[in-house]
């Protein structure tokens, strides 16, 4: 089986169970931002420092790619990502938030190496979000109906974590300074 099948080379793609769509349709944006959104966690993973994090973020990138062939899947597909899974990415905000000092003003995403991989992670998150909110204010469109919800509370999970792996390396918050 080759990898190139040339039908998308007019601009358009097939989603799953579906009909064909321009590669710039919301849905696309949506799915796409979640795997870029994998893509950086993957990287996240490599880093030498993010073996306490392993597990949980293979975790998430399986999550990920259910979360994404849920939104390349028009209608009401099957939901893979459910409550429990915003509980589980509650229950590690819960444990990782517990390990670390209170914030008290907002910070730079900065710190270490594996800090800022996280926070740049956390930021497509975020991007992919709101691609989904944005995918879901559409007329006659059917989203996950946890999708956003997911998205949201990782954000959060991530930007704990990132203060989580500075902590780790006693590489205190960098606070934000008005200009």
């Amino acid at each position: 089986m080759r990898i190139y099948t040339k039908t998308g080379d007019a601009g358009e793609t097939g989603l799953f169970g579906g009909p064909r769509v321009r590669k710039d349709h919301a849905r696309i944006e949506a799915f796409g931002t979640v795997d870029e959104l994998n893509s950086h966690l993957g990287l996240v993973r490599t880093h030498p420092n993010a073996a306490f994090l392993d597990e949980l973020l293979r975790r998430i990138q399986c999550e990920l790619f259910d979360l994404g062939a849920e939104l390349a899947t028009p209608g009401d597909a099957a939901e893979r990502i459910g409550v429990p899974h915003v509980e589980a990415l509650e229950a590690a905000i819960d444990h990782y938030d517990g390990l670390i000092e209170p914030l008290k003003c907002f910070i730079l995403p900065t710190g270490t190496p594996l800090a800022a991989a996280i926070h740049v992670s956390r930021t497509v998150c975020r991007r992919a979000e709101r691609r989904v909110v944005a995918l879901a204010s559409q007329l006659d469109t059917v989203i996950p109906s946890n999708a956003i919800e997911y998205l949201n509370r990782l954000g959060d999970l991530l930007f704990v974590l990132a203060r989580f792996a500075n902590s780790r390396e006693n590489v205190p918050d960098d606070p934000w300074h008005p200009a």
